[in-house]
This record gives C-alpha cells, structure tokens and sequence, in this order.
C-alpha cells in the first residue's frame, strides 16, 4: 500500500508547475476568460453553423467544432497546471542563483561587453523577449546556486559560451 501512496506521490510532483505569483495570476486569467468568455462564443458560432443545415458540408460547423476541440484541451491543460501551481517567491538579495532571481550576466571575458538582466522562471513562465528565461534552458540551469563574481560555461548547438555573473538583483 506505501508504494502505491509512494507512486501517487511521484506523479503528483511530476505534474508540478513552476511559477511567480505574476504568472500564476496570468493562468488563471486565461482560464477564467477561456472558460466564461470563448466557451459562450464558440458555442454561439457552433449553433449558428448547425442552422446553415447539411453538417456534412458545412465548413464553419467543422471549423468551430475544431476550435471548440482545442479550447477544451487548453482548458483542461490550464486547470491541471493551476491545480499543481507552486508558486515561487521573488528572490532578494541572496548569495545565489535561485528561481525567482533576477541576475545580471555578461559575456566572459568582456569588461566593456554589454550586460543583460534575466529573471529565472519555471518553464511555463518562460519568455526570453521579457528577460525571462527557463530554470530547464541551457543558460538558466547554469546559472543555479551561483553567485556574484561566478563564471558559467553554456553549452549551446554553437560552441560553449562563457557569461559572467554581475549581480543579483
């Protein structure tokens, strides 16, 4: 009986979901709007497509049955990430990398070289256009429980890449 509560366990924390508070407010946003606003439109243009008649033909029914079909699915995707949410707590003035960090890094070496602020975020939360990179991506995961002053080699599809560790912010 232990190894199946052991088994529940390790599935329930494979299905766990990185996030901030910010992007836990996001998923629910889109839940929320996916749920009370798109369900009652799709389900208005699939009732107007059944009245067009003949279904058989009817390209509209199949293009709001198709979009009713994805709208399910990202519904369901979002409340099973909502349900094993753990939020992650900005980080402020630790020794190290962490998720939650934000950190300053710059190529190395380069003491003129320009340096970039980056956030690190659980998967879901990823956005590198907003400086918000992954704990998984290559550059991320280097950077974990480093600290000021470090050097972290990257290994990317073109070389290694070598960034300094600035700061934390």
């Amino acid at each position: 009986m232990a190894d199946n509560k052991t088994a529940a366990t390790a599935q329930d924390e494979s299905k766990i979901t990185l996030v901030t508070k910010e992007g836990y407010s996001k998923l629910k946003e889109e839940l929320d709007s996916l749920k009370n606003v798109k369900r009652g439109e799709v389900a208005g243009r699939l009732k107007e497509a059944i009245s067009y008649g003949d279904l058989s033909e009817n390209s509209e029914y199949e293009e709001a049955k198709n979009e009713q079909a994805w709208l399910e699915g990202r519904i369901m995707e979002l409340e099973e990430k909502v349900k094993y949410a753990k939020i992650i707590e900005e980080k402020a003035h630790l020794a190290t990398v962490q998720l939650g960090t934000s950190v300053v890094i710059r190529p190395f070496p380069g003491k003129t070289a320009k340096t970039e602020e980056y956030t690190i975020v659980g998967s879901t939360e990823a956005d590198p256009l907003a400086h918000k990179i992954s704990n998984e991506s290559p550059v991320g995961a280097s950077l974990l429980n480093k600290g000021k002053g470090d050097v972290v080699k990257v290994n990317t599809p073109n070389g290694a890449v070598e960034y300094e560790i600035i700061s934390l912010v």
